[in-house]
């Protein structure tokens, strides 16, 4: 049975590395516009890392303009995502940050975790 659902598994993108919530990244991921491709960048922080073998995911958010929140998931093993690039971590004591949703501007800014 093991064999079957490895034939369906997805393969792992190797230019997405370990992410955690509260970790600032940029995202770039492909986007089909008629018969063109490109490259679209979401910059924001994983608030959330959604375990689930094919279906695992994390969410992305962001303050766009007039101090609008922005959050995106994101399939771990899709074809879609270029890469990953962490910028860099935070010290956080929660799994998800939904807290953040309610907060803006210095309020919504997590302490940088530094590495020793």
């Amino acid at each position: 049975m093991s064999e079957l659902l490895q034939a369906v598994e997805a393969p792992i993108n190797e230019n997405i590395p370990e992410l955690r919530p509260g970790d600032s990244v940029r995202v770039f991921i492909r986007i089909k516009e008629g018969n063109s491709e490109r490259t679209q960048e979401f910059r924001g922080t994983v608030i959330r890392m959604g375990k689930g073998g094919n279906n695992a995911n994390f969410t992305v958010r962001r303050i766009a303009s007039n101090g609008i929140g922005v959050e995106r998931t994101f399939l771990l093993k899709s074809p879609r995502l270029e890469k990953v690039i962490v910028e860099r971590h935070a010290h956080v004591r929660r799994a998800q940050l939904y807290f953040l949703r309610g907060r803006t501007g210095k309020s919504s800014r997590l302490k940088t975790k530094f590495t020793a």
